[in-house]
């Protein structure tokens, strides 16, 4: 029954496709709020998950959550709300695997770097699967087999759907917060910027933000990167906030310590998701005809040191 008929009672059931840091950190959270949970994920992870529970670890607790875990895409049945928490490049393979399974009305949530997670997801599932993009602001790591810790910050700005206003309420009560906007594409932009701005230089010198933005020219370099991501935003009707310099600026700041995903993903020899970050940004400036050379550098480098199976010391948290 989908979500949005007066006749859908009692808390929903919730599936976390892709349970890495931010899917277990929201699964967790909503699993001890009284939610059906289902996290779908790696078999290290989930193994460790059915045996003992999920541990969350954050600055004032450290306790293990029950909840259901597997392997399987079809875990994803009887859900009424499916947080996509795989990498972007797996969006449309996630997608395609979910879909003889997803309950009718079903609500997905793309919780996901990137900006274009929700259309390529659409465009698999069709109009029969309401898909909504939420921008998710998280510092959080697993730090070993079915033991997510938790930095800070956890708030999630949610797309409009039929059923946003609800599924933001629920957040709210299990302790996430969340709010719906009608410009949650602007918002996705914004984490984009940051992104571009820093991941790539973290991952090419396996450092924190704080470490890179000391360093003699890169703050002109990171001043480069967010000219071109705001040229290609204003060429493709995108409306930034404001503040946007002040956010980027504040990363180094309130995440001094932190090494960005894509360098923890070099340093464990997978694939990044560097593609849907500067590598969109390039795209979409040649599509219209906004030059951005060093976005497409630091895409270079970054592929390049997939590539040459560079690795470095590994650090959990993401963003």
């Amino acid at each position: 029954m989908p979500l949005n008929t007066p006749s859908h009672t009692g808390r929903l059931r919730f599936a976390v496709m892709g349970a890495g840091a931010v899917g277990c950190y929201c699964g967790a959270l909503l699993a001890r709020a009284g939610h059906a949970v289902t996290l779908i994920g790696r078999p290290d992870h989930v193994q460790a998950i059915q045996a003992h529970g999920l541990r969350l670890q954050t600055a004032t607790q450290d306790t293990h959550v029950p909840l259901e875990a597997s392997t399987d895409a079809s875990a994803v049945r009887g859900a009424d709300v499916v947080l996509l928490c795989v990498k972007s490049t797996d969006t449309e393979e996630a997608a395609r695997q979910m879909q003889p399974y997803l309950a009718p009305g079903a609500l997905v949530l793309t919780l996901q770097n990137g900006v274009d997670n929700d259309e390529r997801a659409r465009a698999v599932l069709g109009a029969a699967h309401p898909v909504a993009a939420a921008v998710v602001y998280v510092a959080t790591a697993m730090a070993g087999p079915g033991h997510v810790r938790h930095f800070g910050r956890g708030e999630l700005v949610i797309g409009p759907s039929p059923a946003s206003a609800r599924v933001a309420r629920e957040l709210c009560d299990a302790g996430i917060p969340a709010e719906v906007s009608d410009n949650v594409r602007s918002a996705l932009w914004a984490k984009l910027v940051i992104n571009c701005a820093y991941n790539a230089l973290s991952a090419i010198v396996q450092q924190p933000y704080g470490w890179v933005v000391q360093q003699d020219g890169a703050t002109d370099v990171i001043a480069d990167v967010v000219a071109e991501c705001l040229a290609v935003a204003q060429a493709d009707g995108v409306h930034l906030p404001a503040d946007i310099h002040a956010a980027v600026r504040g990363i180094a700041q309130s995440m001094a310590g932190q090494r960005s995903s894509t360098a923890q993903d070099l340093a464990r020899g997978r694939p990044t998701e560097i593609g849907h970050l500067n590598g969109y940004v390039v795209q979409r400036g040649a599509a219209l005809g906004v030059a951005t050379p060093v976005n497409r550098a630091l895409l270079v480098l970054v592929r390049m040191a997939e590539a040459s199976g560079v690795h470095g010391p590994q650090d959990h948290q993401k963003t």
